[in-house]
């Protein structure tokens, strides 16, 4: 072997031939987050109940829970056992990247993809799409008259979602999931009020109007100016603090 792959070929190791037992847990443990069986904030069994179903040592089961938790996957709390965070690891780095990053990025990819979905949704909706969206309108309309920032990101985030699923993109929808828990952390710090509610009412409303009729146009227009509304919330509400921190220097 010449020098020069002897060079590239440096740092590479024989392949092993079998994976460890923690490792072949951590699939297991993968497996039942990403079926579904585990929920989201559900409260996974305990190491030595793990242990004994598994027939293999609690060190074992507490590396592969360990290999999890770096991973975003799963939640440790002390003195409570070990929690599901997130059910796969594509949402778990999406998450780490977006609470790194600043609100109007987050809100310009936010912008981006739902603009396209609508045009795909206004081209490619179902009967029962349009009759979803018309339900999740209705809760939008009653959210932005609770007051609470938490009900306007839930109802929010869940009449969003359906616009990307009629869109019929598998691929669009599951990274709009993934990033839907930044999306609401983000809405419930924005400042609300009648103004804002009745433009959400407004471009929400003409968003399924503009669906249901298979205007492409019409749907993204109303969905970047949902998205515009948002953004205008964010930077206000930066502007603020800047004012904050200025004064007290």
């Amino acid at each position: 072997m010449s020098n020069i792959w002897r060079s590239l070929m440096e740092g590479l190791r024989q392949p092993r031939r079998a994976s460890t037992l923690a490792a072949q847990v951590a699939d297991q443990l993968r497996e039942q987050l990403a079926s579904g069986r585990w929920p989201v904030g559900t409260r996974i069994p305990g190491e030595q109940e793990l242990a004994e179903t598994l027939q293999v040592s609690r060190n074992t089961i507490r590396e592969a829970l360990r290999a999890l938790v770096h991973l975003g996957l799963l939640e440790a709390r002390v003195g409570d056992g070990t929690y599901v965070r997130v059910t796969s690891e594509l949402e778990a780095v999406l998450l780490r990247r977006a609470a790194a990053t600043a609100p109007a990025d987050v809100l310009e990819l936010r912008a981006v993809l739902e603009e396209h979905a609508a045009g795909l949704a206004a081209e490619r909706r179902s009967e029962s799409d349009t009759a979803r969206l018309q339900e999740l309108l209705a809760a939008a309309r009653e959210s932005n008259r609770s007051g609470s920032m938490a009900q306007v990101a839930v109802a929010d985030v869940a009449f969003h979602l359906a616009v990307v699923q009629a869109s019929g993109n598998e691929l669009l929808v599951e990274l709009y999931e993934h990033l839907g828990s930044a999306l609401s952390a983000l809405l419930t710090v924005l400042p609300w009020d009648d103004d804002v509610a009745a433009k959400h009412d407004h471009w929400h409303t003409a968003l399924v109007e503009a669906i249901s009729a298979g205007d492409v146009v019409a749907a993204r227009h109303a969905a970047s100016m949902l998205v515009h509304v948002t953004a205008r919330l964010a930077a206000g509400q930066d502007s603020a603090v800047e004012r904050d921190r200025s004064a007290c220097e």
